[in-house]
């Protein structure tokens, strides 16, 4: 009698942590289905991991999950965040597809036979993946993690180049009104569109790298996306116009408690790539509901030491209590090179707040005395605090991270926007009304309780990752017959 198949995912995210996160929850979740993983980090990533943190540790409870880890094409001493992303952007093309190919075909051969894996779950930056799948004949789906309204405005660079919007000549009005993205007719003005809109050249080899990986990705079998049906339906909609098959799955956080009915270890072991403080939690414990703002800038965004003073005295003068998270390596000196967080500054908190090197980000906003998130508008932080109903003050930099804030403020109206703004006064203004907002609290619970329905059974992102799980069993039986090599 033949064994039951047991289909096998090879999942490769983008070698950061706002991309490898939400990779890694779905491969947790998959395994969880009783599938074979294989999770393949660039050696950088895949380093912090053994070294950092217990993360591998934490997976060793799925005998059919691994690890394994590819070149990202850079020096082990390159810093891979703040203004060089760009390098691990265009250095991830070359060594690593070599690499990728190489590993699939070791994976696939077995007693002399070549067995694919079932499918390839890549990151939708990662079109080299689409590639070595239609080369070796393996079914690919592409996971974009970010918002579908981003995705969607990714997929109309060229468009906004033909009408001349982008890039921006000379002293562009900034809240100038963008119409030429079908479906967000008036929605964007020009700061509202992702940073590399910001580009002094259409020939930008960054706008260029974003266009060509984002042309790719309708190519791939389906769709992932970490959002929920109810947040983002119109974009979703428009979506399905360029993909035949669309898996919303967020908040993916959500889904353990009720599709896998567990803890989810990427959450709960130490920091994907940082030691988290837990000293935190126990300082929130000490205050009241509702009364800390948490600051964060999540783990690419870099301050220089004026605008760091700058939050810090808006925070202060704000009265409210903080909890600010700030990287060994986010603070940039003129030159390029990191600096230290000043020791005044870390005395003179003490008595306002609290200042850690990375924390326990979805425990903290959970906590009953986070009142209010400041975010650097990241999609996963922004999701995790609607997840948490926590309202928001935006301050987007980089990437996708505009487009969240504009939605954030202006469509579901659970936050505010600073408008590339940095300044103590406006810190200190935007705080006392994100805090002390009846209405913005009672739009945010409401948020919140949509997310943890989609996530509940029945809801639409269970009922989506069951159908990923289903079709992704159907390739594994229509795969089943091996080649011999």
């Amino acid at each position: 009698m033949d064994q039951p198949v047991v289909p096998h995912v090879v999942f490769l995210p983008f070698p950061a942590l706002g991309h490898v996160k939400p990779m890694l929850m779905l491969a947790e979740l998959l395994s969880h289905a009783g599938f074979e993983a294989t999770f393949i980090n660039s050696n950088h990533i895949q380093d912090r991991f053994e070294h950092s943190t217990n993360i591998v540790n934490m997976y060793c409870r799925f005998p059919r999950f691994q690890f394994r880890s590819i070149p990202d094409g850079l020096p082990s001493d390159h810093p891979r965040s703040g203004s060089t992303i760009r390098e691990l952007l265009i250095s991830s093309r070359g060594e690593s597809r070599t690499e990728f190919r190489d590993l699939l075909v070791h994976l696939g051969q077995k007693n002399g036979r070549w067995e694919p894996p079932t499918c390839i779950i890549a990151d939708g930056i990662m079109s080299f993946a689409i590639d070595v799948a239609e080369e070796l004949k393996i079914p690919i789906v592409t996971f974009r993690t970010q918002s579908a309204c981003s995705t969607w405005t990714y997929f109309h660079l060229t468009k906004l180049i033909e009408e001349g919007e982008v890039p921006f000549q000379g002293d562009v009005d900034m809240d100038k009104t963008i119409t030429c993205i079908p479906g967000l007719e008036g929605t964007f003005r020009c700061r509202d569109l992702p940073s590399i809109c910001r580009l002094k050249e259409a020939n930008d080899p960054l706008l260029q790298f974003y266009i060509k990986e984002t042309a790719a990705m309708p190519r791939a079998s389906g769709l992932i996306l970490n959002t929920f049906d109810r947040l983002e339906s119109s974009m979703v909609s428009e979506l399905g116009s360029l993909f035949s098959k669309i898996y919303t799955l967020g908040p993916l956080q959500g889904l353990f408690d009720t599709f896998a009915k567990s803890p989810c270890a990427t959450t709960s072991s130490a920091g994907l790539m940082w030691k988290e403080d837990r000293g935190c939690i126990a300082w929130l414990d000490s205050h009241p509901s509702r009364s800390v703002i948490y600051v964060s800038f999540g783990s690419l965004v870099g301050l220089f030491r004026d605008q760091l003073l700058e939050f810090w005295h808006g925070l202060v003068n704000s009265g409210k209590p903080f909890l600010w998270v700030i990287r060994s390596d986010s603070i940039m000196g003129e030159d390029g090179g990191v600096r230290e967080v000043p020791l005044e500054l870390k005395v003179a908190t003490e008595e306002r707040g609290c200042i850690v090197d990375w924390a326990p980000q979805e425990e903290v906003l959970a906590h009953p005395a986070i009142g209010g998130f400041l975010t650097h508008s990241g999609w996963n932080s922004t999701l995790e605090s609607i997840f948490a109903g926590v309202p928001m003050i935006c301050w987007p930099m980089i990437a996708d991270q505009p487009v969240n804030s504009r939605w954030v403020s202006e469509l579901w109206k659970i936050g505010f926007d600073m408008k590339d703004k940095c300044g103590r006064d406006l810190i200190e203004k935007l705080v006392r009304n994100l805090m002390e907002s009846d209405e913005i609290v009672k739009s945010t619970v409401e948020f919140a309780r949509m997310a943890r329905d989609s996530v509940k059974e029945g809801g639409s992102s269970y009922s989506n990752l069951q159908k990923l799980i289903e079709d992704i069993k159907s390739m594994s039986l229509a795969g089943k017959v091996s080649l011999s090599m």
